[in-house]
């Protein structure tokens, strides 16, 4: 098996701050969920997309999933995006990040090439980002096992497992305003994003 190659898209969730469901998010006409794949196919060779809402989805050339555990939040599409996955490590991103910063993704591959580890995140702070970040196959009964507990957090999941923190000041290096980060959750968020495109 491949070490990396394989990158998913989070496309779930309720959307509930943004009244209308963010796998719809437009920017300048285009949805943001093309953008990210278009971004994405410049690194990896499999683009996944896990969603609630497959009829979203006609006439992508990628892969498009569902939850094999529902109603287990982001851990569930984590679950179903590493059994589908071609690699072993399966960079993971969700489908309100636009921000998708190649330098940091070649940066987190290359520590942890020869480690052998679960995940890979950074820390801001103390919190822990849960996205722009790499997970391994390796993990998926530890996530059967914790979701069949009816667990969903991540954090607590990570601190069970291998975790490669990388921390907020060399992230920054590639990130001084941390918008590698940036969900847009809301219509401000929205708003405040598209006015800063030059596209």
């Amino acid at each position: 098996m491949k070490k990396f190659g394989s990158a998913v898209i989070l496309a779930g969730g309720k959307s509930t701050r943004m009244g209308f469901d963010k796998q719809l998010l437009k920017l300048k006409k285009k949805r943001l969920i093309s953008i990210i794949v278009e971004k994405l196919n410049k690194e990896f060779n499999e683009i996944i997309i896990v969603t609630n809402k497959l009829e979203y989805y006609k006439g992508f050339r990628n892969k498009v999933i569902t939850d094999e555990i529902k109603q287990k939040g982001p851990l569930s599409g984590i679950h179903a995006g590493l059994k589908e996955a071609e690699s072993k490590y399966v960079y993971f991103i969700a489908c309100d990040m636009p921000n998708i910063n190649l330098d940091y993704i070649r940066y987190m591959k290359k520590r942890i090439y020869k480690l052998d580890i679960d995940a890979c995140v950074t820390k801001l702070g103390e919190w822990i980002e849960p996205f722009n970040s790499f997970y391994s196959k390796d993990i998926v009964k530890d996530i059967e096992c914790y979701l069949k507990d009816n667990r969903k957090a991540i954090y607590p999941l990570l601190k069970d497992l291998k975790t490669y923190y990388i921390e907020e000041k060399t992230a920054r290096q590639f990130s001084p305003n941390w918008n590698m980060f940036l969900n847009l959750n809301t219509k401000k968020d929205l708003k405040k994003y598209v006015d800063l495109l030059d596209f």
